[in-house]
């Protein structure tokens, strides 16, 4: 894939560096187009390195090959990071003053901007405006982190990792357009990862869940617009996502809980997250020891099922009947049935909206960065997801969402 990598000028742009080297690993051919303000903060020659490519800033650099109009039309995914306000401004006016607005202007494939600057730039009516004139003409704009800035300044407006600027502009390139805003103003919650429970202060049973699935369809649900709470339990060190307020918890109760508390007033929950069916009937104040008093066998009792209760309080009205309640299958086959005998009976005795299944084993579904399964409904549908990245799952299981969100009203203000 031809990547056109376009850099701003702002603090921010260090981090390019890293977006880089993920799009070259990934054996895809790069070329760097910088502002001028960009090269005081990296150098070209920086960027010629990591890209392997010869940097211009302006259109009359290389004249013979018009790499102003040519770069664009040839590129199959521009990514802009950092997005100042400036350039932002620059963009929306459908300013070509140099080689990377020229290029945006020719490019007809996905484009990505990922916005950085101050708090207060991002939050002026100029700048919200120019987003929404941007993402009008089908330009993805990611919303931005919150967390530390220039000096000591906090607050929305930090460019967000690079690791989850590439996963998204992946995700763009495999969708072959832009995400929509359509769950804007939606309020939705998303469980990831594993739980833990305790044996002893060492021990604990858990299981391999990495979180990723859970994280990308917090992810996607937070670029589509949507005010995400993301509630985490063990993950595999995974990075808070941009845009998502996320609530860390350890064993399957304080994730009930956690739960129970933002589950009223959300339009969406999504129950990604690999609780244990099982924890141990008492915690050891100390260390298990092996020798003669070591237990024969270590009682277990069942942990609350936490799906089946959002569906009960929503039958209750404590939950408001609009929710589109989403639950997660992994599943094996046996001799009795296959993956998805296991997943129809499941849905029938969760009853909710929407059931993901994923075939696991190994190398699927769990700590790898692809998946692919199926999605059922309960009103008897059945599709197959197709196998992706786990951020394009994440995709088209919001999109199923959204589906649904269209034919019924927001019971929540």
């Amino acid at each position: 894939m031809r990547v056109v990598i376009g850099v701003g000028g702002g603090i921010a742009a260090y981090k390019s560096c890293s977006l880089i080297r993920s799009f070259t690993e990934g054996g895809h051919h790069v070329r760097v187009i910088p502002t001028e303000s960009a090269l005081e903060f990296v150098g070209r020659a920086t960027f010629e390195a990591l890209s392997g490519n010869p940097v211009h800033t302006g259109v009359f650099s290389d004249v013979p090959e018009v790499p102003h109009v040519r770069l664009g039309q040839e590129a199959d995914l521009v990514v802009v990071a950092p997005a100042t306000a400036d350039l932002l401004a620059r963009i929306a006016g459908g300013r070509a003053d140099d080689l990377l607005t020229a290029t945006l202007l020719t490019a007809r494939c996905p484009v990505v901007l990922a916005p950085a600057m101050h708090t207060e730039m991002w939050e002026h009516p100029a700048t919200v405006a120019n987003v929404v004139t941007v993402r009008g003409r089908g330009v993805t704009v990611v919303e931005p982190a919150s967390g530390r800035l220039t000096g000591s300044d906090t607050g929305a407006g930090r460019l967000p990792e690079p690791s989850e600027i590439f996963a998204l502009a992946m995700l763009l390139a495999e969708r072959s357009d832009a995400l929509p805003q359509d769950l804007s103003g939606r309020r939705v919650v998303v469980t990831a990862g594993g739980t833990r429970e305790p044996l002893d202060p060492v021990r604990f049973l858990g299981n391999r869940s990495s979180g990723k699935q859970g994280y990308a369809l917090a992810r996607v649900a937070a670029q589509r617009g949507a005010d995400v709470t993301l509630i985490a339990g063990f993950t595999t060190e995974l990075p808070d996502p941009a845009a998502v307020d996320v609530v860390h918890v350890k064993t399957a109760r304080q994730m009930q809980e956690a739960v129970r508390k933002f589950a009223p007033d959300s339009d969406v929950i999504v129950m990604a997250a690999a609780v244990a069916d099982f924890r141990p009937a008492t915690i050891a104040a100390s260390k298990i020891k092996k020798g003669a008093d070591e237990p024969d066998s270590i009682p277990l009792v069942r942990n609350d099922d936490i799906l089946a209760g959002l569906v009960e309080s929503r039958r209750n009205g404590d939950i408001a009947q609009a929710t589109v309640i989403v639950g997660f299958a992994a599943e094996t086959g046996d001799e009795q049935g296959d993956v998805l005998t296991y997943a129809r009976a499941k849905l029938e005795r969760k009853g909710c909206d929407l059931l993901v299944v994923n075939a696991v084993g190994e190398g699927k579904a769990f700590e790898v960065d692809d998946n692919d399964g199926w999605l059922l409904g309960s009103d008897g549908s059945e599709s197959a997801l197709g196998e992706g990245s786990k951020a394009l799952l994440a995709s088209r299981v919001v999109d199923a969402v959204v589906g649904m969100l269209a034919i019924q009203p927001s019971d929540h203000r």
